[in-house]
């Protein structure tokens, strides 16, 4: 067994290995990136290592300095995680080259699979089906065109050396293959350093099904089943299932079959996994699916193939990069229950996914009721430097209906305050009656966006809360002084105060009147509650409002209060009343960034004219691009940017001439 491993790789997943390789007995030693300082998987690991700025180039992509690490510190064993150098050929052998153990396959194996033009070709010798497209070396913008004619529309451009849906393009008609061929290919230059892209037909009512595969340098092989990916956004999975609804056995062990193949015929070692398009416009069929690319590392959705099989595949990467055979035969590999994983992020799902900064001033997940796989804790900050993963909810059960139940009522339990999540999305999916029945298809959730997005208003109940916290009735008590605990008292008449409060830009005032022994009349534009404060104890609150009694968790964080009520998070902002108020921004005059990035193409001109909805400025953030459009009919004025430049969320870049002016 190995001794020590180095972990490079950050975030959750750095403390996930953490978390094996002490069970197994075996030292660890994390690499840190100056943003990263004071980071859990730091605090975690038994030593950690400065590898240099917050720039993932300059930090967690630097191989000779992450080697260097692990000499200095004695690391026999190198896991890389996902993404970064997981699936670097170049760093593998200089990782062995230095005389420590890669945990992961070799790089022989990185290399067939890393290309999806070469992997496709490869697959077809090895007797797994493919989709039909163009896999060629010929990347001429007109005879790509004339193949994606031939397949016949829509098709799908992807980068071939691409990854979690970045250089990726749906094409529904020929006049618009360009600008998605120009896209894909400078997304797949940004991520990957490679613009070459492939051709395929996009297939109808696609369902994402992938297979978890695993090898040893003994020349065994098996698969530990499949997992379902099919709600996907912008390409990128949302909540991962295992096993598949629908799945017929003879189906399972076709494709189980093909991914043992797959992975024998590059002589494959540790964990990976095969990726399948399922063409289910007539249900699950055993002739229905496609290989869609290997990912030659360990998933972030692994977790839920741990619940359904009850192996710990870290713990196998280990004992197979030590030499050992692998921990179980096929027929010793038993199926059990249902398990999902759902996704945390911060990120504003009704702004269209955008991926969001901030202070986790108040973070609880729900650790008693489900898995919860994180890489922060409360008081971390989100960063634009990485991916904005806040956590994996992780559920099982013995159905699937049981399981599901789980992770719905594990996202209401989740409550995060001081960035924007997608954890209301989340809840909405899990319990929106088409995933219920299972069977949902990729382009699910784009079809159904509108419902899943939509945002509650808060009732007159979380106004009321709101109100006595920003009043500071729900404050601790600082000492023993009597007074203290009587904000707003009034000698010969109940105490009456008036709170401002502001969400989402409208600002409203509540009445709250102390009617004594802790209730209070709440009372918005003549329509008066009655709420009796029946327990607090921290930020949890138990009250009485109109005869109903219920529970409310409220935090108060930087000038604002976040209510967490029924399932619900509803932020409101505290003005200050005596401060100035300033006229804001025409919001149609300018095109502002709506999120930390860089900018990576400037299609606008000065003087031009532009039409609402034009294209004029691509924002990349997390490796994904971002179109700003025009806000109204107009002519630009100013441009303050230029391709290559960073801005900050919330920056100005395109000035129109304002409306006024016009």
């Amino acid at each position: 067994m190995l001794k020590k491993v180095l972990i490079a790789n950050r975030g959750e997943i750095a403390c996930r290995v953490i978390e094996s390789c002490r069970k197994l007995g075996v030292k660890t030693v994390a690499v840190y990136s100056d943003a990263d300082a004071n980071a859990k998987h730091v605090a975690l690991a038994d030593e950690a290592v400065r590898i240099g700025p917050p720039a993932v180039s300059e930090s967690y992509l630097k191989g000779d300095v992450i080697i260097a690490a692990a000499k200095s510190t004695g690391a026999d064993g190198i896991h890389p995680g996902y993404g970064f150098l997981s699936e670097n050929p170049d760093f593998v052998e200089k990782v062995q080259a230095a005389g420590i153990r890669f945990i992961g396959p070799p790089a022989s194996a990185i290399r067939a699979m890393g290309l999806k033009d070469a992997a496709k070709k490869l697959m077809v010798e090895a007797g797994v089906p493919v989709v039909p497209g163009y896999h060629g070396e010929n990347q001429d913008g007109a005879f790509l065109k004339a193949e994606a004619d031939k397949i016949g529309y829509p098709v799908l451009i992807k980068a071939r050396a691409g990854g979690g849906g970045k250089g990726m393009r749906k094409v529904e008609r020929g006049e618009d293959f360009a600008a998605g061929l120009e896209g894909a290919q400078r997304e797949g230059q940004a991520s990957f350093g490679d613009p070459a892209v492939l051709i395929e037909k996009y297939v109808t009512r696609p369902r994402h099904i992938e297979i978890q595969v695993f090898g040893d340098d003994h020349g065994n092989a098996v698969y530990l089943f499949e997992r379902d990916c099919s709600l996907q956004r912008r390409h990128q999975k949302v909540i991962e299932e295992a096993p598949a609804p629908g799945m017929p056995p003879d189906m399972r062990a076709a494709m189980g079959d093909a991914a043992v193949k797959a992975a024998k015929a590059i002589g494959y070692s540790g964990a990976g996994t095969i990726e399948f398009i399922v063409d289910s416009s007539e249900g699950l069929r055993a002739d229905r699916f496609y290989f869609m690319e290997m990912n030659t590392r360990l998933q972030v959705e692994h977790p839920v193939t741990e619940m359904i099989t009850g192996e710990d595949l870290v713990e196998w990467q280990l004992r197979v990069a030590s030499g050992e055979a692998l921990p179980k035969t096929q027929d010793q590999l038993v199926l059990n229950g249902w398990a999902f994983e759902a996704r945390l992020y911060a990120e504003d799902a009704p702004k269209g996914f955008l991926p969001a900064t901030g202070t986790l001033d108040y973070l609880a997940l729900p650790e008693a009721t489900a898995r919860v796989d994180s890489g922060v804790r409360q008081g971390d900050s989100i960063t634009p430097f990485y991916d904005p993963m806040i956590a994996k909810i992780i559920v099982h059960g013995p159905t699937r209906d049981a399981a599901l139940s789980k992770l719905a009522a594990a996202l209401d339990q989740s409550r995060v305050a001081g960035s924007v999540t997608n954890v209301a999305f989340l809840a909405a999916l899990a319990r929106h009656p088409g995933f219920v029945a299972g069977g949902v298809d990729t382009g699910f959730i784009e079809q159904e966006l509108a419902n899943l997005i939509a945002v509650p208003e808060p009732d007159a109940t979380a106004k009321a809360i709101a109100a006595l916290a920003s009043l500071g009735t729900l404050r601790p008590r600082k000492g023993n002084d009597p007074w203290d605990g009587l904000p707003g008292w009034r000698l010969w008449t109940a105490a009456r105060q008036f709170a401002l409060l502001e969400h989402r830009g409208e600002r409203f005032e509540i009445a709250l009147t102390d009617l004594g022994r802790g209730t209070y009349e709440a009372s918005e534009a003549g329509a008066g509650h009655t709420l009796r404060i029946l327990g607090l104890e921290g930020p949890h609150l138990r009250l009485m409002v109109d005869g109903r009694t219920m529970n409310a968790t409220v935090v108060e964080h930087g000038g604002e209060v976040t209510v967490f009520i029924d399932g619900n998070a509803f932020e409101f902002a505290m003005p200050d009343r005596l401060a100035d108020e300033t006229e804001g921004d025409a919001g149609g005059d300018k095109i502002i960034s709506p999120m930390p990035g860089l900018i990576r193409l400037v299609t606008a001109e000065v003087g031009a004219l532009v039409t609402k909805g034009d294209p004029l400025i691509v924002v990349e953030a997390m490796k994904m691009e971002h179109t700003l459009r025009a806000p109204r009919d107009g002519t630009v004025e100013s441009i303050f940017v230029a391709a290559g430049e960073q801005v900050v969320d919330g920056s100005v870049l395109i000035a129109l001439v304002p409306e006024e002016k016009a």
